[in-house]
């Protein structure tokens, strides 16, 4: 009996050094910022990237209640992480030859718990907690669309909204993820991309790497690093190396979206704060 035919590999970049989606190897996708759509928080941010769409909103640093849970010598930074019901696809007509999504129940998962843990960690390095003994910082963070790379769309997001509020950080954090397909170093991964073993036969599943990261800019202190797969130390130099000059890019549109919020008009500033 003759032998099934071995499915021809996914070319996820071209000889041209261009992805499926029409980027290069170095290219993010598209990012929007905008600062305090939520009137009631002390500090707010809508963010789209790509097709992430994430809203972030501050509170505190306010009274820690339970009262137990406060620490006299600092802040208590608490993230939240959740992704919305309808932010992953349809659990019942999943895409051909697609793993059916797991995230669609509104309960917090093993996964929501474990982004909120490693980003709350992340903030503690960023704000000046010390500053605020036996408060809390609670950060809340809604994914209402996902394609990859949602972490670090929470966190950048979260960091405007933290600047936002007032609260005095060392840095804002920015991130972005890189990982291996189909052989190659890229930055920010789309679905698609980031699902490469089910591309793929199972035979090519070790080449498939993600590599959220995010960092402080200024210092390049590194404060969220995780990785799935294996890389040689001569591919993760490349893949940091890329990061680094990725999150340049969204260190500047972080800083562009609270500027445009917060520069006043000359003739406002003339007329006592007024646009007449």
């Amino acid at each position: 009996m003759a032998a099934k035919k071995k499915e021809e590999k996914t070319e996820f970049v071209n000889k041209q050094g261009k992805r499926l989606d029409g980027r290069t190897t170095d290219q993010v996708r598209p990012i929007k910022i905008q600062v305090g759509v939520v009137p009631r928080a002390d500090g707010s941010c809508y963010l789209e990237w790509g097709q992430n769409k994430v809203i972030a909103a501050v509170y505190g640093p306010r009274e820690c209640l339970p009262k137990h849970t406060a620490s006299p010598y600092k802040a208590m930074v608490r993230y939240s992480y959740r992704m919305a019901t309808f932010s992953v696809p349809d659990r019942k007509n999943p895409k051909p030859g697609r793993r059916v999504p797991d995230r669609k129940n509104p309960k917090p998962g093993r996964r929501d718990i474990e982004i909120s843990k490693v980003s709350s960690e992340a903030f503690e390095r960023a704000i000046f907690t010390e500053r605020f003994p036996n408060t809390a910082i609670d950060i809340f963070v809604e994914v209402l669309d996902s394609n990859a790379g949602t972490r670090i769309a929470a966190l950048t997001c979260a960091a405007v909204a933290v600047a936002d509020a007032g609260i005095p950080m060392r840095d804002l954090i920015s991130g972005v993820a890189v990982g291996k397909a189909g052989g190659k170093i890229i930055v920010d991964m789309n679905k698609f991309e980031e699902d490469a073993p089910d591309a793929v036969d199972e035979e090519d599943a070790p080449d498939a790497v993600d590599i959220p990261m995010a960092i402080l800019p200024n210092t390049e202190e590194i404060v969220l690093l995780q990785m799935d797969g294996l890389l040689s130390k001569k591919e993760w130099l490349e893949a940091r190396g890329k990061a680094f000059e990725a999150i340049k890019q969204v260190y500047e549109l972080q800083k562009q979206a609270l500027l445009k919020k917060y520069e006043q008009p000359v003739e406002a500033a003339e007329n006592g704060g007024v646009v007449q």
